[in-house]
């Protein structure tokens, strides 16, 4: 087994070609959360998207995500996922997006992949 090389503290971690660096102040203002699925059905004009009413703790809101063809709309129903709960609203395809959830993909993005809680916490949980 060969040994890694030592990374001299204080140096930056690489990131991948064309992916801007952050600061942790600007990484702190993303308040991400847990949200339960209580609705999800495929967006009427928009092949990819399938549009969720979530529960966010306080209110319930209407995220539009680029699922469709990985997951089927009624399997999200119930689901804990983790969302960005602090992002500005955008129209897409008509409908309003109050929210990004998180989710994995590999290169090709021929699989995605939700991020979720691994035990069942309260809709609004503080993900940090």
């Amino acid at each position: 087994m060969s040994e890694q090389p030592s990374v001299p503290a204080g140096t930056p971690a690489s990131v991948p070609e064309g992916v801007a660096t952050i600061q942790y102040d600007d990484f702190v203002k993303v308040d991400m959360r847990v949200a339960k699925v209580l609705e999800a059905f495929d967006h009427p004009k928009a092949d990819k998207l399938i549009v969720l009413k979530v529960d966010v703790g306080t209110e319930q809101r209407q995220i539009c995500a680029g699922l469709r063809g990985h997951y089927e709309a009624a399997s999200l129903v119930g689901r804990n996922i983790i969302v960005v709960a602090n992002l500005a609203p955008r129209m897409m395809r008509g409908l309003e997006s109050k929210g990004m959830l998180l989710a994995a993909s590999n290169p090709e993005h021929t699989r995605v992949i939700l991020l979720t809680p691994d035990t069942d916490l309260a809709p609004g949980s503080k993900v940090s």
